[in-house]
């Protein structure tokens, strides 16, 4: 029908508007956020675009549910305004001849939803993972930008170059302010140095030309050491193989075969991010009903708060799941039987509203009372 083709190609043109906006907010936080660690020395400067577009591909699948509500609330919403929802009443045709053409541009949102969650966002997380587990198992002083003071892994030492070779193995005009298991300040200073590894597999900076400061300087135990060769223990080789990989790094067939709680809540989350999709657009049908002599806002705040509450209720049963104090079983299906509850009710309130106890009907017989006994 016409309008069904009219409003799938309004939904569309809306869709892009909000997705472009929503990526663009997105993009910009996300940049902030790891520009700011790569210059705190918490991710390598070399992986941020990388780092970018895995955290991209993770909030996808929020981004894209957001896209298909917002859109189809926007056009309900704006045909209510403009009364030409009324035209269509008027020519016979319920709300519930919105389902359809609502559900034909919104199943390429869900099915891409689900590919997100179920694929394309464990890999993501799984290679986000992998670029930071890299970054922390180098040894400190590779890890150091020059020219800035940065601490170590273990929090109990400071490191300062002047410069570093193309390899990160040789270092000039080096600062180690470190704290000893005694607490005791050591101070080393030295014009060169390097990354070597023994026969053991520990790892030592090698240190050229330099002087060692022991203790505090208004103590009787204050040393100065000046040294042609000094070596400082940095790590141990052994030390590099990664923990095992979080629930949200594992693919679908690895995280239905694993029981722990965390396996179970994420599994959870990827299965309601598809369902919340499905019935937040449906939802948008009856929630987008707006009075035209009236603004739209008060609806728009409404069914945002709805979806914050949707998916945050989401949320706390997958930290019960999480933490087992829920079964997988009985966690996962009661918010979307209340919110698909709550999509039907709201179509028969719309469909039924000249009902003689509808809630409008009522609330304007109990007006008309109390004006009546005001004037009486």
């Amino acid at each position: 029908m016409i309008f069904q083709r009219a409003l799938r190609r309004e939904l569309t043109s809306t869709a892009g508007g909000v997705f472009t906006t929503l990526f663009t907010i997105t993009l910009t936080v996300m940049l902030i956020k790891i520009l700011g660690q790569a210059a705190g020395g918490q991710v390598a400067s070399q992986d941020v675009i990388a780092l970018i577009g895995f955290q991209s591909l993770n909030y996808m699948p929020i981004i894209l549910i957001l896209t298909g509500f917002i859109s189809v609330l926007l056009v309900m919403t704006r045909s209510y305004q403009d009364s030409e929802i009324v035209v269509w009443f008027a020519c016979g045709l319920s709300l519930t001849r919105w389902i359809a053409p609502v559900l034909r541009f919104g199943w390429p949102i869900v099915a891409l939803v689900a590919a997100l969650s179920f694929v394309v966002t464990p890999w993501a997380n799984e290679q986000s993972s992998e670029y930071r587990s890299r970054f922390e198992q180098r040894e400190d002083i590779a890890r150091v930008s020059p020219g800035k003071f940065q601490e170590s892994a273990a929090a109990n030492r400071i490191f300062f170059v002047e410069g570093i070779s193309g390899d990160a193995s040789k270092v000039r005009n080096i600062f180690v302010n470190t704290i000893n298991a005694d607490g005791k300040n050591s101070v080393v200073v030295a014009r060169e140095g390097e990354t070597v590894i023994d026969p053991d597999g520990e790892k030592f900076v090698v240190m050229n030309k330099g002087r060692r400061y022991d203790g505090s300087p208004s103590l009787p135990d204050f040393q100065i050491v000046d040294f042609e060769r000094y070596g400082l223990l940095i790590g141990n080789q052994s030390q590099a193989a990664a923990g095992e990989r979080s629930a949200r790094a594992l693919q679908m067939g690895e995280l239905v075969a694993k029981s722990d709680g965390y396996a179970r809540g994420e599994l959870l989350w990827r299965i309601a991010l598809p369902l919340m999709a499905l019935a937040l657009m449906l939802l948008a049908i009856p929630l987008s009903f707006v009075n035209p002599r009236a603004g739209r806002s008060l609806g728009l705040l409404v069914a945002l708060l709805l979806f914050v509450v949707y998916s945050n209720t989401v949320s706390v049963f997958q930290a019960s799941v999480a933490q087992q104090r829920t079964s997988f079983m009985m966690a996962w299906w009661p918010v979307h039987v209340i919110v698909a509850a709550l999509i039907v009710g709201m179509f028969v309130l719309r469909l039924n509203i000249n009902h003689p106890y509808h809630p409008s009907r009522l609330w304007s017989r109990m007006r008309r009372a109390m004006t009546f006994q005001r004037e009486a």
